[in-house]
């Protein structure tokens, strides 16, 4: 059933699908992607289209780093340690970095940090040179120190950039080992597939799709955006979790030097729907396992995290680390995942046992280059062909019970 073109797996099935992702990319202008969709652990689309770089195609192997989808991976690794007991989900963080317990923090746990309730979102102001903000040890270390944001107790509040150095800390001060390699053993390695990267090596670096445009609303920088009204509690704790320049910095090429898993991860879409077909999938690709049933059913579960986060001003309602999704037009319990700046993002429908991952280089829309809808409307119609190919029979009585 499933046809290949030159290396691209298209099913059937997913035809309708894997044309609106081409229609994304009939122009120079437009950019590039990748596209990969996964149903009951098995390829339907791995799939391709645009420019990496003005005189460089897209190609099977091209990556791009995608912002805040790395949270997702990270977040996977931590599920992982988890599963096989180096971590507990209800445990102190201090337990494995005793130093985390200054200033009040002794008692915030892994959940929180994975829920985003641990109140250390800030970043802005949090080391004296901005250039050091992504050194790893000297973030991890200030965070260490500092004070929680006492609205943590009262709802999450999204650690925009802190989340991913939060959980590589962690991890490292469980296992003794650098992060990279756990995300080699955790996630790559169970998975096959080693486009997983927070910091890019040198002989890998020709991959690379570069981004653009600026990111922005309007084309007005965002630090520009935000900081007339930084007296607004909302936005003051929009701003603590960014800091000015950071936007511009993360399109040249330092981040690809850097271990900054909150937001440098570059991946191909393959690797993310691999990653997120096991996931929805009872936690297994193929023959390959990546969790136990029982903790890939406990992150589908998705349940409600507080009324609003403090730093989005929404209700993403963010557990184990992921987010629910946004499928078509509705943010729905039914699908987690975790989107980035820009448009690239993953996510998993457990109950239809499908994901859908999207990568890209063009960031956003002409109105934002922040976000669009590209990764939504992909999964809808993707949801939609996953419908109809299972029929009118067990799977829609199965995805209705999903929430």
């Amino acid at each position: 059933m499933a046809a290949a073109h030159a290396s691209m797996v298209i099913d059937d099935r997913f035809t309708a699908v894997a044309a609106k992702f081409f229609h994304m990319f009939r122009r120079k202008r437009q950019g590039g992607g990748g596209l990969s969709v996964y149903l009951h652990g098995e390829p339907v689309l791995d799939i391709w289209s645009g420019w990496a770089a003005p005189d460089r195609r897209w190609q099977a192997d091209s990556i791009a780093l995608s912002y805040s989808t790395g949270k997702g991976v990270a977040a996977t690794v931590a599920n992982r340690l988890i599963d096989s007991g180096v971590l507990e989900l209800d445990a102190p963080v201090a337990t494995y970095w005793p130093e985390f317990a200054a200033n009040g923090k002794a008692d915030i746990t892994i959940r929180d940090v994975l829920s985003h309730r641990a109140g250390l979102q800030r970043i802005r102001d949090l080391l004296p040179d901005a250039h050091q903000l992504l050194d790893h040890d000297l973030v991890a270390a200030a965070i260490a120190t500092a004070a929680p944001d006492p609205l943590r107790l009262r709802a999450s509040g999204y650690h925009a950039i802190t989340f991913g150095t939060l959980i590589a800390e962690i991890a490292q001060r469980a296992t003794g080992r650098d992060f990279r390699d756990v995300l080699r053993s955790e996630v790559a390695e169970p998975l096959g597939d080693n486009d997983f990267w927070f910091g890019v090596p040198e002989d890998q670096r020709h991959r690379i799709a570069t981004l653009g445009p600026r990111l922005g609303v309007a084309r007005i920088p965002i630090d520009t955006l935000i900081a007339p009204f930084a007296g607004v509690r909302q936005v003051r704790s929009a701003r603590s979790a960014v800091y000015d320049g950071w936007a511009d910095m993360t399109t040249g090429q330092r981040p690809y030097d850097a271990m900054m898993p909150g937001w440098n991860g570059t991946f191909t879409a393959r690797a993310l729907g691999k990653m997120y077909g096991a996931l929805a999938n009872d936690g297994q690709l193929g023959q390959r396992r990546l969790l136990r049933s029982e903790t890939a059913a406990a992150i589908a579960h998705m349940p409600a995290n507080s009324r609003y986060d403090y730093v989005l001003g929404a209700a993403p309602h963010f557990a184990r680390g992921y987010h629910r999704a946004i499928v078509g037009t509705r943010l729905t319990r039914r699908a987690f995942g975790h989107f980035g700046l820009g448009g690239s993002g993953a996510l998993a429908i457990p109950a239809l046992g499908l994901s859908v991952a999207f990568v890209t280089n063009h960031l956003g829309s002409i109105p934002t280059s922040v976000a669009d809808t590209r990764l939504p409307f992909l999964a809808g119609a993707a949801q939609r062909a996953a419908l109809e190919a299972a029929g009118a029979s067990a799977a829609p009585a199965r995805y209705a019970q999903a929430g």
